[in-house]
């Protein structure tokens, strides 16, 4: 029972309510800088970001920090790890090994498995590499990140936007467009080179030690650190970089990347960054040319990252895009080129007309992509590209239509249906020409039209954006 009471002191330890008087117990260490090894614990509102917190381990595998912990990787769902464990088969397992499991962790002697990697597709070309750790390894991580943004978060950069609770890519944009409304019209984009691939072990684990004493849980987090990779059956060790794609890397790069917001912050600047997409806001391009030359040499020499150079410039705000949108010289929030593209891209893929599927199909999988990819861009500003991009995915499904009906009979059977003259059918149906040139003929229009599309159940971007607007 005295053990439980300590972690619930570890719990509440940043807690407004715990800020001056953390109740004495044994169990509950906090050294502050000079008075380390002093064993005081009384900590002041300004003293409390220099605090160090010991017996974490204990707090990670409570009952309760694990469960949220499962609970989270089972709804982010995932491939199975190196031991082709499934995300639904850990709780059973968990019921026969989870005391050992938790013995092993308490202790310090747990070795996390491999990481499978997979490589996927970058936006702008190229090769991302992905770690996939096993469901154990991902719900331990998520455990320890818990535990960590309880610890770090609250003292996080107001401008700090990435993989934070209450927070997200929208409120970032929203406080860029602010930046740009005001007269900042010239932004210093910096593109920081495979900063996950690239970040140093040791500087990162002592920047933890200045906030953790606890070294079993700091012990555990090297090790992820370093655990090995699996690539075509051989497994190799990772010297440097956090693991790409696991639930630790999100509030570890945040904890390196913290130390460059607070350089920014004492120089005064405006700045949005979001994981390590990082956009500062000036008045000219000369202020903005000096701020590149001095961050990127603090970047550079204080934090041992690499800053990509042929990336990172300075610009106009509407030359350069901030996470899938442009900003406008007025500040208004547009869909960047390069989003619609890829949206172009997708739908594509998806209406490939040799598929072999239905058109309800194809109409119920574009939906999803519209859906998911208009959420994200429903605060640009955009009427008239969507209706350029509804009118052109009704014009894929035409073709896809088109090429179901095959022959010529099919289709004069289809446009009659839909009420179309018949000479009109026969001179459309024999017309010999391809799918694409034809789906633009007016006949096929008439015949395919809006609110036929509606009817098989089409989103709409045009139609749902004040709905989502509204949101």
């Amino acid at each position: 029972m005295e053990q439980k009471q300590a972690i619930v002191y570890q719990v509440d330890l940043f807690s407004e309510s715990n800020r001056k008087t953390i109740p004495p117990s044994e169990d509950c260490e906090v050294v502050h800088g000079a008075e380390a090894g002093k064993g005081r614990q009384s900590i002041g509102a300004g003293e409390q970001e220099r605090a160090l917190v010991s017996h974490l381990m204990a707090l990670v595998c409570s009952p309760d920090n694990f469960s949220r912990a499962f609970k989270q990787v089972k709804r982010n769902k995932g491939s199975a790890g190196i031991d082709g464990m499934q995300t639904g088969e850990f709780a059973r397992w968990y019921s026969a090994e989870g005391e050992n499991l938790l013995e092993t962790l308490l202790s310090g002697r747990y070795e996390p498995q491999a990481v499978r990697t997979v490589e996927i597709d970058k936006p702008n070309g190229g090769k991302r590499k992905l770690g996939i750790p096993t469901v154990t390894d991902r719900i331990i991580q998520q455990a320890i990140a818990q535990v960590l943004t309880s610890i770090y978060d609250r003292t996080f950069s107001d401008s700090s936007y990435g993989f934070r609770p209450n927070r997200g890519a929208h409120d970032a944009l929203v406080k860029a467009s602010e930046y740009v409304q005001c007269g900042r019209k010239v932004v210093v984009d910096i593109d920081l080179k495979n900063f996950f691939d690239v970040v140093n072990h040791n500087r990162l684990m002592s920047r933890l030690s200045t906030r953790i004493a606890d070294k079993t849980l700091l012990s555990l987090i090297r090790k992820y650190l370093q655990s090995g990779v699996m690539t075509g059956g051989v497994v190799s060790q990772r010297m440097e970089g956090t693991p790409q794609g696991s639930p630790l890397s999100p509030i570890l790069s945040n904890i390196v990347l913290d130390e460059l917001d607070k350089e920014l912050e004492r120089r005064g600047h405006k700045f949005v960054r979001y994981a390590d997409d990082c956009n500062i806001y000036l008045h000219s391009q000369e202020a903005g040319v000096r701020v590149m030359e001095r961050i990127g040499n603090f970047i550079e020499t204080r934090l041992k990252l690499q800053v990509n150079a042929r990336k990172s410039q300075v610009c106009k705000c509407n030359q350069t895009k901030f996470l899938g949108y442009t900003i406008s010289q007025e500040g208004n929030l547009l869909v960047a080129e390069q989003s619609l593209i890829r949206l172009k891209s997708k739908t594509r893929i998806i209406t490939k007309r040799s598929r072999g599927r239905s058109l309800s199909q194809i109409i119920e999988e574009t939906n999803k992509l519209l859906r998911g990819w208009h959420a994200y861009f429903r605060l640009a500003k955009a009427k008239r590209k969507y209706k350029e991009l509804d009118a052109w995915i009704r014009r894929k499904l035409r073709c896809y239509k088109l090429k179901q009906l095959k022959r010529t009979i099919t289709l004069v059977r289809f446009l009659r249906s839909r009420l179309i003259k018949e000479y009109q059918c026969w001179m459309t149906a024999c017309s010999g020409k391809g799918l694409w040139r034809m789906s633009s003929y007016s006949v096929i229009h008439q015949a395919m039209d809006n609110s036929w599309f509606k009817e098989q159940g089409l989103y709409s971007l045009l139609s749902n954006e004040d709905r989502l607007k509204r949101l």
